[in-house]
C-alpha cells in the first residue's frame, strides 16, 4: 500500500465532473494529483457501466494514494421541454403571438406542443414563460388549462425539444422522475458518498429524496430554481450541503440578480454549518483553450473569498480539451487566494455564530485558540463529522485532520473546507488519543516537532454528538519513532 499523500496546500476542495474526455483511470488519477479533490458523476449523461467503471477507478485510485476519496452522483431531475416542428426549427419574432398547447401534433411559427400538463394548468397571465436557456422570453396572455397564447418579448430560432423555464412560479412536479429513482438506485447500490438533487423548489423535494437514500449517502441540494430561493433556510435546514447551480438560476433570474444570490447562498449555508459548492461556468473557456480567461479567473477567486467550501469543474473537464489543465489552474487560483492577506478577513465576513451546544462551543474555542497561540493543526476525532463540519465552519487558519473510525464518514468530508480525513481505529481513552492526533499529525506533514496541536473529541469514545473535550498539546517529534 502506498504511503499516505500528504494534505493539499489550501482549504477549498476541488470537484471534477467525469466524462468521456475524462473517464478512464489514467485520467482519473492525473485530474486527482493535479488538484481534483471529489468527482461528480453526471447521471444526465453516460450509460451506468461507464459511471460504474469510474467508481471502481476511484476507489482503486483510493488504494493507491491511501486517501479517502469523494464521489458524488448528480441526478438529473425533471427536464422540461417543447415538442418538434414539422420543418425542425422556426423563427419567433419579437411582439408575435405564439401558443404553447397540449395538441400532438407537430409545430409551427404559431404553435407548438408543450407535453407539460402541470405547466398549463399551472401559469396564469402575466407570467413569464423562458425556451432555449432563457434565449426566447415569452409573456403569457391568456391560458385555459390546454394551452397558453403568449406574447414573444424576445425572438430568435427555436428548434425542436428545446428546455422550458418557468421562473414565475411553483411546478407541481417531484424532483425525482422515474429516471431519477433508477439512477438513485443504482448510485446507492455503487456506494457514492454525495447524491445531488437537482430542480429544488421546495424543503418537500429535500425531504422526500432524503426518505428515498434513507441514510445510505448525504445529500446535496442543487440551487437553481427562484422558488427555493425563497424557502432557502428551509431547505439549508434540510440538507446535508447545497449547490450554487449557476446554470439554471442564471436563466431562471436576470444575470445581474445571480452574484449577490450566490453570496447570499454561501452566507447562509456556512452560519448553517453546511458545505457549499459554487459550479458552473468557471473555467468556460477553458473546454476549448489551455488557459481560462481573466474574468474567469477573478470568478473563481471571489466564490473561494466568499467562503465556498468547493468549487466544481462541469463541461471543462467532462468533455473539454483540457481536463487537467483545467484541474491545475482550479488548484493554482486557490492556492494564490489562500495565500493573499486579506483572505482570512474577507472570509470571515459571514458571521459563524455558535449554537448554545458544547460542541459548538469548543469548535468556535478551537477556532480562537489557533487564532491566538501558534498552532499547526486542529485535529478532531469523530465518527458522524459533526464535529469536523463544525470546525469546518469556523473556518481556522489552520488544517483540519479529520481522524475516523468510518471509512463513509472520512469519504463525505471531501466536500468539506480544509478537512484532511484519515480512516484510523478508535481511541478507547485519552492518553491514546493525544497519542494518535500527535502521531497522525507528523505523519500527514500537518505538524513537525515543537508545534502545538489542538485535539477535539467526545467522551465517551465512540458515541456520536458527545463532543465535549479540547486539548492543546506540544509535539516532541519523537511520536513516530515509538509507533
Amino acid at each position: 500500500m502506498a504511503l499516505p499523500m500528504f494534505s493539499r496546500d489550501r482549504k477549498v476542495k476541488v470537484l471534477a465532473t467525469l466524462g468521456p474526455a475524462s473517464g478512464s483511470p489514467e485520467m482519473i488519477e492525473k485530474m486527482y494529483r493535479a488538484g481534483v479533490d471529489a468527482f461528480r458523476m453526471n447521471m444526465s449523461h453516460g450509460k451506468h457501466e461507464a459511471h460504474a467503471a469510474n467508481v471502481v477507478s476511484i476507489r482503486a485510485l483510493e488504494k493507491k494514494v491511501g486517501r479517502p476519496i469523494a464521489i458524488l452522483a448528480d441526478l438529473q431531475g425533471p427536464k422540461l421541454r417543447i415538442g418538434a416542428f414539422a420543418k425542425g426549427s422556426i423563427e419567433l419574432k419579437a411582439g408575435a403571438k405564439f401558443v404553447l398547447d397540449n395538441e400532438r401534433k407537430k409545430g409551427d411559427v404559431k404553435r407548438v406542443t408543450l407535453p407539460h400538463k402541470e405547466i398549463l394548468e399551472t401559469l396564469e397571465a402575466g407570467q413569464i414563460l423562458l425556451l432555449d436557456d432563457g434565449k426566447i422570453r415569452l409573456k403569457v396572455v391568456k391560458t385555459d388549462g390546454k394551452k397558453i397564447e403568449t406574447e414573444v418579448l424576445t425572438g430568435g430560432p427555436l428548434s425542436d425539444r428545446k428546455g422550458v423555464n418557468v421562473p414565475d412560479v411553483v411546478i407541481p412536479v417531484t424532483a425525482l422522475t422515474s429516471k431519477d429513482l433508477k439512477d438513485l438506485t443504482f448510485a446507492l447500490e455503487q456506494q457514492v458518498d454525495w447524491i445531488a438533487l437537482s430542480f429544488v423548489q421546495r424543503p418537500e423535494d429535500v425531504a422526500e429524496a432524503r426518505r428515498l437514500i434513507g441514510g445510505k449517502a448525504a445529500l446535496l441540494s442543487k440551487i437553481e430554481k427562484p422558488s427555493a430561493i425563497d424557502r432557502l433556510d428551509e431547505i439549508l435546514e434540510l440538507s446535508d450541503a447545497v449547490m450554487v447551480a449557476r446554470g439554471d438560476l442564471g436563466v431562471e433570474l436576470r444575470p445581474e440578480h445571480v452574484p449577490p444570490l450566490q453570496k447570499e447562498i454561501v452566507s447562509k449555508a456556512r452560519k448553517l454549518g453546511r458545505p457549499v459548492v459554487v459550479a458552473t461556468q468557471m473555467l468556460e473557456s477553458m473546454i476549448t483553450s489551455p488557459t481560462p480567461t481573466r474574468a474567469e479567473v477573478s470568478d473563481v477567486a471571489t466564490a473561494i473569498y466568499d467562503g465556498a467550501d468547493a468549487i466544481m469543474l462541469s463541461a471543462e473537464s467532462a468533455v473539454g480539451k483540457w481536463p487537467i489543465e483545467s484541474a491545475k489552474m482550479m488548484d493554482r487560483i486557490a492556492e494564490r487566494v489562500e495565500a493573499d492577506p486579506s483572505y482570512a478577513k474577507r472570509v470571515h465576513f459571514t458571521e459563524t455564530l455558535p449554537d448554545e451546544t458544547t460542541a459548538d462551543a469548543l469548535a468556535a474555542a478551537s477556532y480562537n485558540i489557533a487564532r491566538t497561540v501558534e498552532t499547526s493543526a486542529i485535529v478532531c476525532f469523530t465518527t458522524s463529522g459533526s464535529t469536523a463540519r463544525r470546525m469546518a465552519r469556523e473556518r481556522p487558519s489552520v488544517p483540519l485532520l479529520v481522524l475516523t473510525p468510518n471509512r463513509k464518514t472520512a469519504r463525505r468530508v471531501g466536500l468539506l473546507w480544509g478537512a484532511h480525513a484519515v480512516v484510523t481505529r478508535d481511541v478507547s481513552n485519552f492518553e491514546e488519543m493525544i497519542e494518535k492526533a500527535k502521531r497522525m499529525a507528523l505523519r500527514h506533514k500537518l505538524a513537525e516537532a515543537g508545534s502545538r496541536l489542538i485535539v477535539c473529541a467526545g467522551v465517551p469514545f465512540g458515541t456520536p454528538g458527545s463532543t465535549n473535550l479540547l486539548h492543546v498539546v506540544r509535539l516532541t517529534g519523537n511520536e513516530l519513532k515509538r509507533s
